[in-house]
């Protein structure tokens, strides 16, 4: 498999990196890469999404979804040079710029920051499944952040995963999540379902019933 080094001297398992962020790429995805992307409701208000945003930034939506988060090393804060798109697919006319200062939740977790490296760890049956992830890229504009990481380890699944949080001018937000990955060997298809599973629960991680 193709491995392309990524802005950070890094490396991933895959060529399309910040496909999350293209939507020609979840359309016509690459060969053997399938596209997913599923939103939900997450309440109203500039409360609800800072409170979301906080949780967000700092793996909640991970270690809510039975993640452990290990591993984690401080990214360098540059940032993927890819075009944004709005929802229609559309370029931004104004591009969002690299984030100028760290950032912390109220409890010391240091803000996701583009090229942080972490480990995701998740108990399996028969031992603990771990996947080494690379922040490919951090959108933080008024109203809207987010991350995205891509695997960095050869494995069962290769590709790239973005959450992306949303207070719209309704006054609503919204969780949006994206993924293009790819899964081989004899139990894709198993893999597969785990994965509709996975995001299912990391749809619900920032819920207000979820205590967030």
């Amino acid at each position: 498999m193709t491995r392309r080094s990524t802005f950070t001297d890094q490396s991933v398992t895959y060529g399309a990196i910040g496909a999350t962020l293209a939507p020609d790429l979840l359309r016509y995805p690459p060969a053997g890469y399938r596209p997913a992307e599923d939103a939900v409701r997450l309440g109203s208000g500039a409360a609800r999404f800072e409170r979301a945003a906080e949780s967000l930034m700092t793996w909640g939506i991970q270690r809510g979804s039975g993640f452990e988060v290990s591993e984690v090393s401080a990214g360098t804060g540059a940032q993927y040079p890819g075009i944004v798109y709005d929802a229609g697919g559309a370029p931004l006319a104004e591009q969002p710029e690299q984030r100028a200062e760290e950032r912390f939740g109220a409890d010391g977790t240091p803000y996701i920051a583009s090229g942080m490296t972490a480990v995701l760890e998740r108990k399996r049956r028969f031992g603990v499944a771990k996947t080494p992830v690379l922040v490919v890229y951090v959108i933080d504009e008024p109203g809207r952040i987010g991350f995205a990481y891509g695997t960095t380890a050869d494995g069962p699944e290769s590709g790239e995963e973005s959450f992306i949080l949303e207070h719209r001018d309704d006054d609503t937000v919204w969780l949006t999540i994206r993924s293009l990955l790819a899964t081989s060997g004899v139990t894709a298809p198993r893999r597969r379902k785990r994965r509709r599973e996975l995001t299912k629960l990391e749809l619900r991680a920032l819920h207000p019933a979820s205590g967030v």
